[in-house]
C-alpha cells in the first residue's frame, strides 16, 4: 500500500514539474515570439502544446489525489 502511495506521490511531483515548465515555457515563448514577430500559427501551436501539458498534469494530479485519499 505504501509503495503505491509513493508511486502516486512521485507522479504528483512530476506533474508539478510539468506545470512549472509549461508555464515558464509558455511565457518565454510568448515573449520571444512577440519580439521576433513569429507567425500566429506557430504561437497557436505552442499554446496548444502547453495546454495539453497542463491538461495531462491536471489529470495526473487528480488521479494521484484520489489514489492517496483512497489509501488513507
Amino acid at each position: 500500500m505504501a509503495d503505491k502511495q509513493d508511486q502516486m506521490r512521485a507522479k504528483a511531483k512530476s506533474a508539478s514539474i510539468v506545470i512549472l515548465v509549461a508555464f515558464v515555457g509558455w511565457m518565454a515563448l510568448s515573449f520571444i515570439g512577440g519580439s521576433l514577430g513569429l507567425p500566429v500559427e506557430l504561437a497557436l501551436a505552442l499554446d496548444g502544446a502547453c495546454l495539453l501539458a497542463l491538461a495531462w498534469a491536471l489529470w495526473t494530479l487528480v488521479r494521484a489525489w484520489r489514489a492517496i485519499r483512497e489509501g488513507e
